[in-house]
């Protein structure tokens, strides 16, 4: 559900773009993660906006659409409601009919997708808070976050990335600064931007909010503190052999991003420290998986 929710943002803040870029657009870079589109089935849609839009949002054969992470979600809930309440079952639900109402499908793809996929966002956070306004703060309330912010860290690095590339391609642009508005409005900081550096648009202001800033709900440091807190509720529980492995890594990777210090025009060194950073959380979500599930 946070992939979602970040995925929603994302698409609805590219829709906007694709308004005051009419002739120089292409939906390539979200289809190419948000999709499993071969190179010549993806040529032929990165243009065309009402059929990315259905593939990224409705379509049953993607299984990174956001239908399917809905549809997952649901599945997921109903083999662990000893775990949830009613609340947060009964909200999940709810979502999971909207995203299969045919109305939705017409609107985002035929008539108004700004304001309809607002609304699949707002059920989106309406899930969010009921997790967190109704459900007692047990094991079944950490792994639910451990998971979230897990999630957001990843989908943080790779949107920031997605635009990096786009604006060290041609980093002399007038454009850049839109680039980076839109940067901010796919990870809902642009208000939190504007109170911070005063509209002051550049990249260096840009990625210390991303990744550093501790009080930013979406930057890479806060999330990783967060994992790292309710990482934390687990280890009486744990084995002790496995709990240090998982610190260890949670650990070396958030101080990996708290003493980093990025140089924004150093693009190469920037692009392979947000995808080294990326794989190190594929690795410590292996490890869960592992040591928590029993998945290997």
């Amino acid at each position: 559900m946070e992939r979602t929710n970040g995925m929603l943002q994302v698409i609805l803040t590219r829709y906007i773009s694709s308004q005051d870029n009419a002739g120089d657009f292409s939906w390539s870079s979200l289809l190419e993660i948000y999709g499993e589109l071969t190179g010549e089935e993806m040529k032929s849609m990165e243009t065309s906006s009402p059929r990315a839009l259905h593939y990224m949002i409705f379509d049953q054969n993607n299984s990174a659409s956001v239908y399917n992470n809905i549809m997952f979600s649901r599945e997921n809930a109903r083999g662990i409601q000893d775990h949830i309440n009613k609340e947060v079952w009964q909200c999940l639900n709810d979502y999971y009919h909207l995203i299969r109402d045919d109305n939705m499908r017409k609107e985002i793809t035929k008539a108004d997708p700004v304001s309809t996929i607002g609304q699949l966002i707002k059920n989106g956070l309406l899930f969010t808070g009921t997790i967190d306004n109704t459900m007692t703060r047990d094991e079944g309330f950490t792994f639910v976050n451990i998971g979230k912010f897990l999630e957001r860290t990843v989908h943080s690095l790779d949107i920031t990335r997605i635009k990096m590339i786009e604006i060290s391609s041609r980093p002399e642009d007038a454009g850049t600064a839109m680039k980076l508005r839109y940067l901010l409005y796919s990870l809902f900081g642009f208000e939190v931007y504007l109170k911070i550096f005063k509209g002051n648009f550049t990249t260096k202001n840009a990625l210390e909010l991303i990744l550093y800033n501790p009080d930013f709900p979406h930057s890479v440091l806060y999330s990783l503190e967060r994992l790292y807190k309710y990482f934390s509720r687990l280890r009486a529980e744990s084995l002790a052999e496995n709990y240090e492995h998982m610190e260890f890594l949670i650990g070396k990777t958030m101080n990996n991003i708290k003493y980093s210090n990025m140089n924004e025009s150093d693009f190469n060194t920037l692009d392979s420290f947000l995808f080294q950073t990326r794989q190190e959380l594929i690795e410590i979500s292996a490890a869960f998986s592992k040591y928590y599930f029993g998945n290997t």
